[in-house]
């Protein structure tokens, strides 16, 4: 797909990674509408992009069905959609007070991982109702994993699991959505030089990216958003996880 006219849904647009994609289709001539949560910069960034901004719990489901819906037609279709909202808890699955929270890791599961298949299979209608371009392409989706998805540290049980699983997601789903002309593909960052990681110390940031092949240093979001980019432009990308990680793998701890 060219980025030139292109029709985007950016959710979590508001900052980070998700920003720097939106930034980047902007710039390329698309058309973007930032989904963030109330609070957020949103409503800034859209304006700054000559996007438009949509207030959004992705935990609600059912209202996110609406906010979606609003947002493709501000866009007047959808091409492509990059998700990358989601967060985590630090617990084991045992610990000497007793097990894992049931409920603190079904949350973690909702936000990561539930909240990201609604949304897919919500733009998924939308792109199937699209005509299909000359590579018979009717819409992407990008998706956001983790490093974590594959080595997990102690006490990520809940994010690796719900990571874990939008990474797997991208196989099934992109043979799902096939015959529709849409392409599925996730991105799983290391550390990257974002808001969850802003108030971490250079010393201890530099022990994080010890294990880095190259560069020993955090990723930056524009290097996410060149990537999102390469992979809505190119068709013969998809049904993939790509790791963005400058050869890091986390140790256990």
């Amino acid at each position: 797909m060219q980025i030139n006219g292109l029709r985007a849904m950016i959710v979590g647009g508001a900052s980070g990674m998700a920003r720097a994609t939106a930034e980047r289709i902007a710039k390329g001539g698309g058309k973007v509408a930032i989904l963030d949560r109330a609070g957020s910069a949103g409503a800034d960034v859209a304006k700054e992009l000559g996007g438009a901004y949509f207030e959004t719990n992705i935990l609600d489901f059912e209202g996110t069905e609406g906010v979606i819906a609003d947002a493709v037609a501000w866009l007047g279709g959808l091409d492509a959609v990059v998700t990358t909202a989601g967060g985590g808890t630090g617990k084991r699955t045992l610990t000497k007070d007793g097990p894992h929270p049931l409920d603190e890791f079904r949350a973690v599961v909702d936000l990561n991982l539930t909240a990201t298949f609604n949304i897919n299979r919500l733009a998924a209608w939308h792109m199937s109702k699209n005509e299909p371009n000359e590579d018979e392409e009717r819409g992407v989706i990008i998706n956001t994993a983790s490093i974590a998805a594959f080595e997990g540290q102690i006490g990520q049980i809940a994010y690796t699991a719900s990571k874990a699983g939008v990474a797997g997601m991208c196989l099934t789903m992109a043979r799902d959505l096939g015959s529709f002309g849409i392409r599925v593909n996730a991105i799983a960052p290391s550390l990257f030089d974002t808001g969850a990681t802003a108030g971490i110390p250079s010393e201890f940031s530099a022990m994080l990216v010890k294990d880095a092949a190259f560069p020993k240093r955090m990723g930056k979001p524009d290097e996410y958003g060149r990537l999102a980019v390469a992979i809505i432009e190119n068709p013969m990308l998809n049904g993939s996880c790509i790791r963005l990680d400058a050869g890091q793998r986390f140790a256990p701890k």
